[in-house]
């Protein structure tokens, strides 16, 4: 039993290489596989089964355990989402010969439309920083860099002074997969861009992270937890009642952007979308608010005085 335990743990080992090193994972997405997997590996233990030995219905077993285990369908649905992916590497590598989850099925979700904000209210939230503390203006350009180039969090702590070109209009963003891709900078973004700059310089800068665009008051680059720690506060200060975070700006500017014309493959270029379809939430929300616009402002839905 100890050799298969340990066989099984070297085929997850390989996986999770597979990930990293052929599909070019971040390590924050291997850490999500290998979590899902860890589900599929309890359940084999449970059962004392090798997970190359399971079969269809098994594995409709081991969904069906998800909810005993109290997961929520959208956590279920991740979960076997990564099972599926871990036996499509089986099936390639030769572990199995045929797909064992090719009929599993997810739990079905309800449609779930992002929060976004109106630019006025980003510009609310701007307003609110007090910029005569130290970290106000730095506060400020996320914001408005979140804003105006849909970016998302990873990608702006990461961000680095030499992706920006400025005078050219446009940044380099590396987005999931170790994927480039060009974003254009509006004239506000910069404008405040380049008042941080101004504070930056007086900064300590820590060895080894000079290069990164936001920084720390104690000189070494930002983590997404802060990130979104400043922006929940800073919706506070603002009066925003609207639940939001780093990611509720990335989606205002894909709903902006829709709103104002802008073709949905030149959307998902800007984002760093795979699939069309993971941009096709957006057309939802801008449907909701047409829907919206009509029963408002519509001379058969207004009610008479």
């Amino acid at each position: 039993m100890e050799t298969d335990k340990k066989s099984d743990a070297n085929i997850l080992k390989t996986y999770l290489r597979y990930l990293k090193l052929e599909r070019n994972y971040s390590q924050n997405t291997i850490d999500a596989y290998a979590h899902d997997i860890a589900w599929l590996m309890d359940y084999c233990d449970r059962e004392s089964r090798k997970p190359t030995a399971l079969q269809p219905e098994d594995l409709q077993h081991f969904a069906a355990s998800l909810h005993e285990y109290q997961v929520g369908p959208r956590s279920q649905a991740r979960i076997l989402s990564g099972v599926r992916s871990f036996y499509r590497y089986l099936l390639l590598d030769g572990y199995i010969e045929t797909d064992p989850t090719e009929l599993l099925e997810s739990p079905v979700l309800g449609q779930h439309l992002p929060e976004v904000l109106s630019t006025e209210e980003v510009d609310l939230l701007e307003q609110s920083i007090d910029l005569s503390k130290p970290e106000g203006q730095r506060n400020r350009a996320i914001i408005e860099m979140l804003f105006s180039c849909g970016l998302r969090v990873s990608e702006l702590v990461n961000l680095k002074l030499s992706q920006l070109h400025l005078e050219e209009g446009f940044i380099r963003v590396l987005g999931k997969g170790s994927k480039e891709r060009l974003v254009p900078i509006s004239p506000r973004a910069i404008k405040e861009l380049k008042l941080w700059f101004t504070d930056r310089v007086h900064l300590k800068i820590k060895r080894g992270e000079e290069d990164f665009v936001f920084l720390s008051k104690r000189g070494g680059h930002l983590t997404r937890t802060m990130i979104l720690i400043m922006i929940k506060r800073q919706a506070e200060e603002a009066g925003l009642k609207k639940t939001i975070s780093p990611h509720t700006l990335r989606h205002s500017f894909a709903t902006a952007l829709l709103k104002g014309g802008a073709d949905l493959r030149a959307i998902q270029a800007m984002l760093g979308h795979e699939s069309i379809g993971t941009t096709e939430i957006y057309t939802h929300i801008d449907t909701t608010t047409l829907r919206e616009e009509i029963l408002n402002h519509h001379p058969r839905n207004m009610k008479k005085p």
